[in-house]
């Protein structure tokens, strides 16, 4: 009999979370066997969890008490008394995934049952995503895009002084501002979150730096957005890059390159294929425009110019979740939601990037947002 135990705190760990769709804030337990689940919850949640949460039984630690009693250290106790449970069945080996803490391996070994660890479980179960899980990453996603589409028009209808920076509402424009506008239109809809990033010029040449400062013409601004809907707890994952002003024209063809390699990699993702092969279409693209992947040397001079990371991520009740589209990616599944963004950055021109979700199908992709054109002007 093989039997799998997932554990921890269901706000944090969304594998347990995703397994029983249950939320709550305290440890607890989930065992699978012979087609069963058993849940060991803490006792005020008992009710709940046998109204809501995917078990066919629901106890509480205090009916799983060892020999010398529970600790006062709720993780400690939950260890133990899944330890217990497992003891008075008879079973003396568990399968677990790569969420669960040493609290609980301890407190198994203590009990004389041995992990076996799985580093897949839980993981195909969260790519394969249902129509309900799809719908829900859509809502995100389309909250999202409303987002940047409230910041990129922000940026484009600002007006810049003598000096180039961008004034709105008669005060300078800065990433923090415009982040606090993001961060209001996410709470108007029910989400939050990470901070989003909004980087202006040389900043944005790292691909990750979240920006700061006065906003200025002339120089492109990622707006990159990656909220959690704090109901459903999935996410939604966009960027948009917006120029104000003057277009030059290397940010011409760093942005055409980026869009067609977008679409090269959207062309090539469906189900069936593996996540290399979509990042070797966006790498076709990327040096078919002179670019490369790598990161800038110390010595490299500002001017350089290339992409920085693969091609995107999964995503779902985490922001960054498998598979990984990049070089030696896996294999695609059906029910796999994925971003796809390609970037180029440089510090003398800085950055350029356009993202989006979807979800595979047998035959190809489907699109969760939609909403938002591609282009750097957004007036």
């Amino acid at each position: 009999m093989t039997v799998t135990i997932f554990a921890g705190v269901p706000t944090r760990n969304m594998t347990l979370y995703h397994a029983t769709r249950f939320l709550v804030g305290d440890p607890c337990s989930l065992i699978e066997a012979e087609g069963k689940r058993t849940l060991i919850i803490r006792d005020i949640e008992m009710d709940r969890a046998r109204r809501h949460a995917r078990a066919d039984r629901v106890t509480c630690p205090a009916d799983w008490t060892p020999e010398g009693g529970l600790s006062n250290d709720r993780e400690t106790a939950m260890a133990q008394a899944l330890a217990e449970c497992l003891r008075r069945s008879g079973v003396a080996e568990v399968r677990a995934d790569r969420t669960l803490s040493l609290s609980y391996v301890d407190q198994l070994a203590r009990g004389g049952v041995r992990v076996v660890y799985d580093p897949n479980l839980g993981v195909e179960a969260r790519r394969r995503k249902d129509e309900s899980e799809i719908e829900q990453i859509r809502e995100a996603q389309l909250a999202t895009e409303r987002a940047v589409r409230v910041a990129c028009e922000t940026i484009a209808r600002a007006t810049a002084d003598a000096g180039g920076v961008l004034h709105a509402d008669g005060s300078p424009l800065t990433s923090e501002r415009v982040r606090t506008l993001i961060d209001r239109t996410l709470l108007d809809q029910g989400y939050d979150g990470p901070p989003a990033i909004v980087a202006c010029g040389s900043q944005g040449g790292d691909c990750h730096d979240h920006g700061h400062g006065p906003l200025m013409t002339g120089q492109p601004v990622i707006v990159d957005v990656f909220p959690k809907n704090k109901a459903t707890l999935y996410n939604g994952d966009c960027t948009r890059t917006v120029v104000h002003g003057e277009i030059s024209p290397e940010l011409l063809h760093m942005h055409a390159c980026v869009v067609r390699a977008k679409a090269a990699a959207a062309h090539a993702l469906r189900g069936g294929t593996t996540a290399h092969e979509v990042h070797a279409a966006t790498m076709r693209l990327v040096r078919a425009h002179g670019f490369d992947r790598a990161l800038p040397a110390p010595d490299a001079p500002p001017q350089f110019t290339s992409l920085q990371h693969g091609t995107g991520h999964g995503l779902g009740l985490e922001g960054h979740e498998p598979p990984l589209i990049d070089e030696g990616g896996p294999l695609l599944i059906p029910g796999d939601v994925v971003t796809i963004e390609p970037g180029l950055y440089s510090r003398a021109f800085g950055g350029v990037r356009v993202e989006d979700v979807y979800a595979l199908t047998k035959g190809g992709h489907v699109n969760l947002g939609g909403s938002l054109h591609e282009g750097l002007t957004w007036r």
